[in-house]
């Protein structure tokens, strides 16, 4: 049991970047604030991991769940391809979020991944990657632009957790010019969106492992994943 408390310690990977502040410029561990807020307003107390350390059982230890976020592309020679021109990496977080997840799997603590996030979990259960959507859609309607999200509506599978917890059909903010070609192993898809990319998916059984391709973070409005996320954490203290 990692918290004695009754909102249960929600663990969110987080980003090494170049940032400015006040007067400072400098490189920074650091998160969309709008992560933090919806954990909180989910009933958890959130807890950044930046990814600069290799004791990922101790971490994993002194949380209750986890958030793999957004950002980054993976790695391609993870799945063994080359790099794309438009795919940028950031080595230290794909090595810390594989960690990570690794032990939160085998601990059986609940996971949302968000975009990326989905990405790195297929990835590490040996699934690929679709570099870069436009080649293959004629389409940049994941990723309008840079900095800009754009809408998606998602059909999720009878049946799956993440119908039981969003319905059937589900409109979402998005922003990904990658997407899963192969599911890693054992992953179910369990949402779509109309041009057939794969939005949702998740392992099924009675434990919370679920990622999805949009961005939940950026509609305070529907904290629904958060939430779920929250009351799986608390069934595991």
């Amino acid at each position: 049991m990692a918290s004695s408390g009754s909102e249960p310690l929600i663990g969110l990977t987080s980003y090494l970047e170049p940032a400015k502040f006040l007067v400072w410029e400098t490189e920074a561990a650091l998160l969309h604030r709008v992560y933090v807020d919806g954990i909180v307003a989910a009933g958890g107390i959130p807890v950044l991991l930046p990814p600069v350390s290799g004791a990922h059982d101790r971490l994993i230890s002194a949380v209750d769940g986890l958030v793999l976020v957004g950002g980054a592309d993976v790695d391609p020679a993870r799945y063994g391809q080359e790099q794309h021109a438009t795919t940028y990496t950031r080595p230290n977080r794909d090595v810390f979020e594989f960690g990570l997840l690794r032990s939160a799997l085998s601990a059986r603590k609940p996971v949302l991944g968000v975009c990326r996030g989905l990405q790195v979990l297929s990835v590490a259960l040996g699934g690929t990657l679709a570099q870069h959507l436009p080649d293959t859609l004629d389409s940049a309607d994941h990723q309008p632009a840079p900095g800009t999200f754009g809408t998606t509506t998602v059909a999720l599978a009878e049946g799956s957790r993440v119908a039981s917890i969003l319905g059937a059909e589900t409109k979402v903010p998005c922003y990904h010019h990658q997407a899963i070609d192969k599911l890693g192993k054992g992953l179910v898809p369990v949402g779509w969106a109309a041009d057939g990319t794969i939005e949702a998916a998740e392992l099924p059984g009675d434990g919370f492992v679920l990622g999805v391709q949009w961005h939940p973070e950026q509609n305070p409005d529907d904290i629904r994943l958060f939430e779920a996320l929250v009351e799986a954490a608390k069934e595991r203290e």
